[in-house]
């Protein structure tokens, strides 16, 4: 199919690694408040804005279409019997149509699978709520998109006035070119591989081999190939860099400060790092961005610092309560955007690091300092390893699809991550978001509250998204392991208040101290 784009391995390995306990959408709560005077149906105003934009997000259009005996990699195409009444729904919030209600519902929707025969994405609009206010629940499947490519399509559900921008409509569709006979094709591929002169120090060779555009088996072996054959030139093109990064990481690791890091980047087992069930529970809270970042500079850190001693004061309240907290130090799994500037492609462009977060200090003050520090190790040992994520995120191997699927499914059902050691005991995320005051069908955007992935072994995921002059957290869990999230989000501010005093002075002793 000429309009067909097959999905990276890491775009798909979200598809494999799907489970009905552990489904792989990512999504957000999102609190709007209608305007005093308005008069029209947000639910169906909502929807007709979505319908008039979509051309902007070609991806919300999009099906999966599964390769032969799931031999290779699906790819994306165009859904040609779209119905928007299929992904956009009004909801029902029961009494008392509070936040509280809707984050127990939000949990709720958020254990569910997509439906895999329909673009993999939904919106639920719940109107009727306190204040004026309008909760809306959207889910993507992580194959789709990561943080970075989520920004591209805030900018396309979002406006910066409580009256929608115009947009422009689709334009006609160009007829696709007849495709030129494949031997000539490989003919000129060929030419160029070699009339382009082997020099190590410049960007990685690429070339691009014809591809029959079809579904049959031979032409996904015969693409397979080609695939195969450009992924072989980009990899020796960048042998030179990957060695320089295996001599870096080997250089570390032999440095006994460095293998210190690394001991304290092993995660000790908690009551947090089991499997998981098919329910979920959620809750979001926030505080100051302002307060947070003079923080983070009186500590000497970052924004993303912070978050994490956030993320260690609340989970380490909760397991004293629960009389659960180990010696060791507790680890987050910390995902790091590779996405370049201005790169708003609906793909997945990640990667992570493994950070200890102090869970073992008592003293808020120390422990962010310590965070700060472990951290700073983190992204050291972390960072040579960068070069080998283009790689690494586009292996293609035929016959690996259905193999890693049968392999999730046996791990989902085994229980190993009861009593495997964790890969890391909690995920923290931290997305920046826009500063400016933002708009969908004339309803004033006050929050968005993430809704990330829990797996097995990893049941607690805080992540979190910058909103005007706020952190918006949210806290998603299996049920099973923390059935009333809740409890978590609550000790927030309270920690939040602890981290600031420790370093942050009250403006009357500020006050004092100048006098």
């Amino acid at each position: 199919m000429a309009d067909a784009k097959k999905l990276s391995s890491l775009d798909a390995s979200f598809l494999y690694l799907e489970t009905p306990e552990m489904p792989m959408h990512v999504g957000s709560m999102a609190i709007f408040r209608l305007p005093d005077d308005y008069k029209g149906d947000f639910f169906e105003d909502f929807k007709a804005m979505i319908a008039s934009r979509l051309h902007i997000a070609p991806i919300l259009k999009s099906r999966l279409e599964k390769a032969p005996l799931d031999i290779d990699h699906p790819s994306w195409v165009e859904d040609d019997q779209f119905d928007i009444d299929r992904h956009i729904f009004r909801g029902s919030l029961p009494a008392p149509h509070d936040r509280a209600t809707l984050e127990r519902l939000v949990g709720w929707i958020h254990a569910k699978l997509l439906n895999r025969a329909r673009p993999l994405w939904e919106f639920y609009v719940f109107e009727g709520m306190q204040n004026n206010e309008i909760g809306l629940y959207s889910k993507m499947h992580h194959a789709c998109i990561d943080g970075g490519a989520g920004a591209a399509l805030t900018s396309m559900i979002y406006d910066i006035s409580p009256i929608p921008r115009k947009v422009d409509p689709p334009t006609a569709r160009k007829v696709a070119r007849e495709p030129r006979d494949i031997a000539a094709n490989l003919i000129d591929s060929y030419q160029q591989l070699w009339s382009q002169p082997f020099d190590a120090a410049a960007a990685p060779r690429t070339i691009e081999l014809p591809r029959s555009g079809k579904s049959d088996l031979g032409s996904i072996l015969f693409d397979n190939a080609m695939f195969q054959i450009e992924n072989a030139i980009k990899f020796a093109s960048a042998v030179p860099a990957m060695l320089k990064s295996v001599s870096e990481v080997v250089t570390k690791v032999s440095d006994p400060k460095s293998r210190e890091s690394l001991a304290s980047m092993v995660s000790p087992p908690t009551i947090l790092n089991k499997a998981i069930s098919s329910e979920r529970s959620f809750a979001g809270t926030s505080v100051s961005l302002s307060r947070a970042k003079a923080v983070a500079k009186a500590a000497g850190g970052k924004l993303n610092d912070v978050v994490l001693a956030l993320a260690s004061g609340v989970v380490r309240r909760h397991l004293i309560s629960q009389g659960a907290l180990p010696n060791k130090s507790l680890t987050a799994a910390v995902p790091i955007s590779l996405r370049e500037e201005g790169n708003t492609e609906s793909n997945n462009q990640v990667f992570g690091m493994i950070c200890s977060i102090a869970t073992n200090i008592e003293d808020p003050k120390a422990r962010l300092e310590a965070i700060i520090a472990q951290s700073t190790k983190a992204k050291e040992m972390s960072h040579p390893l960068r070069a080998f994520m283009p790689q690494v995120s586009n292996v293609s191997m035929l016959g690996a699809p259905i193999l890693v699927q049968v392999l999730a499914l046996l791990y989902s059902r085994s229980d190993l991550s009861n009593v495997l050691p964790p890969a890391a005991n909690i995920t923290v995320s931290n997305v920046p978001g826009p500063r400016q005051t933002l708009y969908a069908a004339g309803a004033e955007l006050l929050h968005i509250f993430p809704v990330s992935i829990s797996t097995h072994g990893i049941a607690l995921n805080i992540t979190v998204q910058s909103y005007r002059d706020q952190l918006d957290f949210g806290f998603v869990a299996g049920a099973n392991i923390i059935p009333h999230v809740q409890v978590l989000c609550d000790m927030l501010p309270a920690e939040f208040d602890a981290l600031e005093a420790a370093f942050v002075p009250p403006p009357a002793e500020t006050k004092s101290a100048a006098e």
